[in-house]
């Protein structure tokens, strides 16, 4: 299987996504690629709360960070995402946050699972979502 398209979405870091030296707190790099996993969803017309009333939703299964250079307050960024592998109830996202000159501050590995939020067990994702993500 090969990567789906790049979504590419933007990232202003915020005075409130920083430490006091003015570095964005580590915590914060989830936070923005959770963003643009759920953009890319809505781009390609699929609604979580919609998805929920099916009783469908996706949890965050394993995610591997690297921390390459820290983002820093006023910096406009944006965060990469890929959809790298695709199975029946989970897929991978690689994400990279990005700066103006394409170079890398942190990347991620995630992988997400489907499931029915009533009992939080595995069930299929969406066809219409699987053929959309890799387009």
């Amino acid at each position: 299987m090969t990567e789906s398209t790049p979504f590419r979405w933007p990232i202003r870091v915020y005075y409130e996504d920083t430490d006091a030296g003015g570095v964005v707190y580590h915590a914060n790099y989830l936070n923005y690629f959770e963003r643009a996993r759920t953009e890319l969803l809505r781009e390609i017309g699929v609604n979580q709360q919609a998805l929920f009333a099916e009783h469908t939703a996706f949890v965050v299964r394993h995610m591997d960070i690297d921390f390459h250079r820290g983002a820093r307050l006023d910096d406009a960024l944006e965060v990469v995402t890929t959809v790298s592998a695709m199975g029946r109830a989970s897929m991978t996202f690689c994400q990279s946050l990005v700066n103006s000159d394409q170079k890398a501050l942190c990347a991620a590995t995630v992988k997400i699972a489907c499931v029915d939020p009533k009992n939080m067990k595995p069930k299929s994702i969406p066809t219409q979502i699987k053929s959309e993500m890799m387009t």
